[in-house]
């Protein structure tokens, strides 16, 4: 105790002297997720990644004291998530492991000696007893609380929740089965086939043990449904994109509808068609959920569209046709959720707060909005609770953290699970606007250290994010990976760096316009020009030493920093690429199988054009390149065949790589390893004469 009470005066006279503390104390908070809440609003659960060590932590009402329900041990890479209560309350369930790659081989960099395949568990709440039910993933509980169906491969399981509990398949079935749900009267399970061309919505009669599928079509057919009377089932019908390539402007496309089957006549109909242009195409990743349509009580359905340029919700009268605009002004609805109430949708969106994310929550009896947020803050993953809301929030200073409101006043949850030694010294960033040489505005977000003297000159890094569907916000993201990289961008500007956090155009939070930027990613890297734009903006600082600029990012934003390498060596120093794209025609592959670059010319030659390797000779700076080798997302030889040939060009290569690891690391010490490596790298290259 004594020793613990000295290990603790000496972090406080570290933070209040203001010396750094190292990256893994700003790494060090739990990262909450999978915030839900029980059919009744009487308990929450969510996951805590503690380091690494990932457990369920569990609170019930009226106190909502909050404590671990799992007992998982150590940074061992196995992940957990789809955290589902019983229709009774009586029960969670929960996935544990990790996804196999193409060779059928699920992630496990910790190299364990044990499978670490996805793997369904269940937590009795009244005894506590936690059990493995099957392998698979994705679980729905039947209405009844007595059945579980989930994926196990490409196929649909069925478990009895008894003493013999043993799997099989609920039915055979061409096609990949995904979007699976029980009618409400759990008498039907409507799902859909995903054919690749096209994907048709199927229904299974449990009843009569019968496979049906009412109405077949060309397109894709997606995100059923079910009406609250169980008598019918909403869907929309989305037109195939043929040799549409990823990672380019798409704006415009065959329009999608909306259709409603009777379940009584087994007819379709459709009840209403996007306009041709702008909201034509279906944007797949907003909102960042599995649903797409949500009915009211009356009838009516709530669906998003992207007629205005953003991503907003609107209310169909299926009776009568009429269209109402439900949230309105510059924003997007990121995510919806269902509430216990069934009279409301809960919704996270940046309307209001560009840089930011708001709560609100939608009645669906008036359709009128209330803002739920705490304003200067960033909140999301909102559920209700009985007299009360809980939520995710994060500040400038303060990383994500579960919390609970009940009678206008907001408290967080498991508080002293949080490190007492987290840093006590970040600062607020600033919003900016950037101009590229092309007239397009980005935008950025600019960190200045403390005590700020602005006739010195400091050194600067820029962050660039992944995806490229991303969004960096005024403080701590609502995503591990982007809010680790938040924290790197802090510890820089306590070790005396000026940091820019740039969101360049293809990115989200934006509109139409800025996310489907014309000439971007494969189609042109148009966003390379806002990269440019960052870097004059700091060498034309008078605070800033215009020779030692380096840009840093992974996925998107290693091609981002390979990119400003290759194309504008005289504007940065050096560069930290991890896991990032360096041949459009290489990677797109992964994305989309049908791509065979010698198959289509012209677009591989764009593509290539479009990629660092395009400019590869002109690379000068010093380069620190990290991958995971099992990354998913990323091929591994991506940076291989790049640092070949940097070697050849006499250019100084670093490297770092796990093995085993994916795209997002899963080992929280690899996280560590990676950040600790960035900063000596970094560190080292402007300590050079």
């Amino acid at each position: 105790m004594k020793h613990r009470l000295l290990l603790t005066l000496f972090f406080f006279f570290l933070v209040h002297i203001g010396i750094p503390q190292s990256i893994s104390d700003y790494l060090a908070a739990p990262f909450p997720t999978d915030l839900t809440a029980s059919p009744d609003g009487k308990a929450i659960a969510w996951i805590f990644n503690s380091e690494g060590e990932r457990n369920i932590f569990y609170a019930q009402a009226p106190d909502f004291e909050a404590k671990p329900i799992t007992h998982y041990e150590g940074d061992i890479g196995v992940g957990l998530g789809s955290l589902t209560f019983s229709p009774d309350g009586k029960s969670l369930v929960f996935v544990r492991g990790n996804s196999k790659n193409t060779a059928g081989e699920a992630a496990n960099p910790a190299q364990l000696q044990e499978n670490t395949d996805f793997k369904i568990h269940l937590i009795d709440l009244e005894t506590g007893e936690n059990r493995l039910l099957s392998e698979g993933s994705g679980p729905v509980f039947s209405p009844d609380s007595k059945s579980i169906i989930f994926r196990k491969g490409r196929d649909l399981h069925q478990l009895g929740l008894g003493e013999n509990e043993t799997s099989s398949p609920v039915f055979k079935a061409r096609g990949s089965i995904i979007s699976y749900a029980f009618s409400p009267d759990g008498r039907w399970i409507s799902f859909v086939s995903h054919r690749s061309t096209h994907s048709y919505v199927g229904l299974w009669d449990r009843q009569n043990a019968k496979l049906t599928y009412p109405e077949t079509s060309l397109d894709h057919d997606s995100y059923p449904s079910w009406s609250p009377d169980g008598k019918s089932l909403a869907y929309l019908r989305i037109p195939n994109v043929t040799n549409k390539l990823p990672f380019t402007a798409h704006r415009e496309a065959n329009p999608w509808s909306i259709r409603i089957l009777d379940l009584e006549s087994m007819k379709a109909k459709e009840v209403w068609a996007a306009d041709p242009g702008d909201g034509s195409v279906v944007v797949r990743d907003l909102p960042a959920e599995a649903d797409r349509l949500w009915w009211t009580a009356d009838g009516s359905l709530i669906f998003p569209w992207e007629k205005t340029g953003w991503v907003q919700l609107y209310a169909l009268d299926t009776k009568d046709g009429e269209l109402t605009h439900l949230t309105q002004g510059p924003g997007f609805v990121e995510k919806v959720n269902t509430s216990f109430t069934k009279k409301e949708l809960l919704l996270t969106s940046n309307i209001g707060d560009i840089e930011r994310r708001n709560i609100y929550s939608l009645d669906l009896e008036s359709l009128e909005m209330v803002d739920l947020s705490e304003k200067g803050t960033i909140n999301w993953s909102p559920v209700r609770v009985e007299n009360g809301l809980a939520y995710l929030s994060a500040t400038a200073t303060r990383p994500a953290w579960p919390y609970i409101r009940r009678n206008d006043s907001s408290e967080p949850l498991a508080e002293e699970f949080f490190p007492q030694d987290f840093p006590k010294t970040l600062v607020k960033p600033l919003g900016l606007d950037l101009q590229a040489e092309d007239g397009f505005k980005s935008r950025a977000q600019l960190f200045l250290p403390p005590n700020h003297d602005a006739t010195k000159k400091y050194p600067a890094v820029i962050f660039l994010h992944g995806g490229s569907r991303r969004q960096m916000l005024l403080g701590f993201n609502y995503a591990q990976y982007y809010s680790n990289a938040y924290a790197l961008q802090q510890y820089f500007v306590a070790k005396g760096f000026i940091a820019l956090t740039l969101n360049y155009r293809s990115g989200i939070g934006y509109g139409l316009d800025f996310r489907e930027a014309e000439n971007y990613g494969a189609g042109g890297a148009s966003e390379v020009l806002d990269l440019m734009a960052a870097a004059d903006y700091l060498a034309a600082r008078p605070d800033v030493d215009a020779s030692k600029i380096i840009p840093w990012g992974g996925s998107y934003g290693g091609f981002l920093t390979a990119h400003g390498l290759a194309q504008a060596p005289e504007k940065f120093l050096a560069g930290v690429d991890i896991h990032g794209v360096h041949n459009w025609n290489n990677d797109i592959p992964v994305f989309a199988s049908w791509y065979e670059p010698e198959k289509f010319p012209e677009m591989a030659e764009l593509a290539f054009q479009s990629s660092p390797m395009a400019y590869v000779e002109n690379w000068e700076d010093p380069v620190l390149l990290i991958h995971g080798d099992d990354d998913r997302n990323v091929l591994f030889s991506e940076s291989v065949e790049l640092a070949e040939i940097l070697r050849k060009q006499g250019v100084e290569v670093e490297q770092l790589v796990f093995p085993d690891e994916v795209h997002s690391f899963i080992l929280h010490s690899n996280w560590v390893k990676a950040y600790e490596a960035t900063i000596d790298f970094i560190m080292r290259q402007i300590q050079k004469p």
